[in-house]
């Protein structure tokens, strides 16, 4: 683990001294400089998961920073300041890339008065099996060898606005994390490494005819159905299918229109749905049929259900058992 007693949730500190600043980013070993004269204020949101650490960091003076990143790790920074306003290594972080850095090996940062530069660490074991897996790539000729990858100005500012996303929302949530939704967050922030181009993408493949196309999404369904009572996610279904994740997508988009994880969400809420009408004559209850259907978080499955129904699923509840089946009368609908 990154460090031996993660939190699972959002955690926010402030510091008003270089040093502290540095001290409170778990799991690595390095010393800021302060180079400018001037109160410090230093900022830092951090989430710490399972074999993932995802922050933003903020400093009001321009700092020289000693680095180093635990053994068989990965980390990858992405400052949201001006281009030519931090250096890696001497070498200027330009506007349209990120610093990368493998653990175990000290690095220096020089960055400038207001800086900003969200940072994701991950586990070098975790990352080498999620390319294989998922991605279909292998890492060990292929991780970048340099400390500034060019990743484009646009894809940037897509991967920063993510994590900014995934820490707000992490903060508005105040709660641990579930272990499906920390591995679920996990695999989004490696994703989007891989689509933005800070990790190499497999070789283009024909993609399947229309009829395997089909077949994957079937599969699919099978397989979540099979498993309802956990949620399924989109990784796992790659292992399962021996597909590549873009190929998943494609085959998603291609037969069904919607993204997989979109899709998946869908068919197990109509599955809570459908239990929840005839909850009432098996006694169930709206936590018991959630469950069921994979769902442990019951705001989070309500807000979802919501959305797809426009109702809660205690009124779904509460309408089945004020109507009462009618005899002689049978939907034939699916």
């Amino acid at each position: 683990m990154l460090t031996p007693q993660p939190s699972f949730r959002v955690q926010t500190c402030v510091a008003h001294d270089a040093d502290e600043q540095a001290r409170n980013l778990h799991g690595w070993n390095q010393l800021y400089d302060q180079l400018t004269a001037g109160s410090f204020v230093g900022g830092l949101t951090e989430l710490c998961l399972d074999h993932m650490q995802v922050f933003v960091e903020t400093t009001s003076h321009t700092l020289r920073q000693t680095c180093e990143v635990q053994k068989d790790a990965y980390w990858f920074g992405i400052p949201t300041c001006p281009a030519g306003s931090g250096r890696i290594d001497a070498q200027v972080i330009a506007g349209d890339a990120l610093a990368f850095r493998p653990g175990g090996v000290e690095f220096e940062l020089l960055t400038s008065a207001g800086y900003e530069i969200f940072g994701v660490v991950v586990k070098g074991d975790v990352l080498r099996r999620y390319a294989a897996d998922v991605e279909r790539v292998g890492l060990a000729d292929h991780v970048p060898h340099t400390e500034v990858v060019s990743i484009g100005r646009a894809r940037k500012e897509r991967l920063c606005a993510s994590l900014r996303q995934l820490l707000d929302d992490g903060a508005a949530r105040g709660t641990p994390l579930s272990p499906f939704a920390r591995n679920n967050l996990q695999a989004s922030v490696l994703a989007s490494l891989f689509d933005v181009g800070a990790l190499p993408a497999s070789e283009p493949m024909p993609m399947p005819a229309r009829p395997r196309r089909q077949s994957i999404v079937s599969e699919a369904r099978e397989y979540l159905l099979v498993n309802r009572d956990r949620a399924i996610s989109v990784p796992e279904l790659c292992e399962r299918l021996h597909v590549s994740r873009r190929t998943l997508q494609y085959c998603f988009q291609d037969v069904l229109g919607m993204a997989p994880a979109t899709y998946l969400r869908a068919i197990r809420l109509n599955g809570a749905r459908r239990d929840l009408s005839n909850a009432a004559r098996e006694s169930r209850s709206v936590q018991d049929v959630a469950a069921a259907w994979g769902f442990w978080h019951l705001s989070q499955f309500a807000t979802d259900y919501r959305k797809l129904f426009g109702m809660r699923p205690s009124e779904t509840l509460k309408a089945a058992v004020g109507t009462p089946a009618v005899a002689g009368k049978r939907s034939f609908a699916h």
